[in-house]
């Protein structure tokens, strides 16, 4: 019996092909084989207004941020450049003039 992939959009373990499509029955998203292979090897990072992060772009903080552990806060407006994209809840990390080494969520952000 081949494996066939899990449902991307709801991670069911019940997906069936019909014809070339991959079908979950449980929330019945629909994908080919090709989305199945780019999805499992990459993960989009996007900003507040949905535009998708690279490495190495440049972003402004969209609202007050405070620093765990200190009384500073970062501003509305910090400008941060050359962003590295990790994995975890802060997928952000980067240099902040004054702060240093820092992580952020993508959701507090948005591409210059």
């Amino acid at each position: 019996m081949e494996h066939l992939p899990n449902c991307p959009k709801c991670n069911s373990t019940y997906t069936y092909e019909d014809g070339h499509l991959f079908v979950c029955p449980e929330c019945a998203h629909e994908w080919t084989q090709a989305d199945s292979e780019t999805n499992e090897d990459e993960k989009v990072v996007k900003d507040a207004n949905g535009n998708v992060l690279n490495d190495g772009d440049t972003v402004t903080v969209i609202k007050d941020l405070k620093v765990k552990g200190s009384s500073s806060v970062i501003k509305i407006g910090t400008k941060v450049k050359g962003i590295r994209l990790v994995d975890g809840d802060h997928d952000i990390d980067c240099k902040i003039e004054g702060f240093g080494a820092m992580s952020l969520k993508s959701e507090f952000v948005k591409k210059v």
